[in-house]
């Protein structure tokens, strides 16, 4: 099943592109938590960014460079959010957010839920394959 991006980036949907390559787009966010708050995806189709083969992946940073070099300079922000929740779309995007302050982007904090101590997971971590 082709996801929203695939039909935004087929023109299906609209969008408001701020830049593209062969290989990636970006456009502004519908619901953005800041102006000028942009998506950068691959073109092709890939539903989680660690599944994406290495050349895809840096390929996709270098891309995400860019366009957070243009949002600086556009927005006159003093900083750029990156993101990457992957749960929203299953289509790997990379969420930019221009803030000038740290109360600009609201991030999650700590999790009040029982989990194992930080030694104990941080042992499970280094011994994972």
């Amino acid at each position: 099943m082709s996801s929203i991006f695939s039909s935004i980036i087929s023109g299906e949907i609209p969008c408001h592109r701020v830049w593209e390559d062969d290989d990636h787009l970006a456009f502004l966010d519908i619901r953005p938590v800041r102006p000028g708050h942009c998506l950068v995806i691959p073109k092709r189709e890939v539903s989680y960014i660690f599944d994406m083969d290495p050349h895809e992946y840096a390929a996709l940073w270098a891309a995400v460079r860019v366009v957070e070099t243009k949002i600086r300079n556009a927005t006159k922000c003093s900083r750029v959010v990156v993101s990457v929740i992957g749960w929203e779309v299953p289509h790997v995007h990379v969420h930019l957010i221009p803030t000038s302050d740290i109360s600009d982007f609201q991030f999650p904090g700590p999790c009040d839920l029982e989990a194992p101590p930080l030694e104990e997971l941080a042992s499970r971590i280094q011994q994972a394959q």
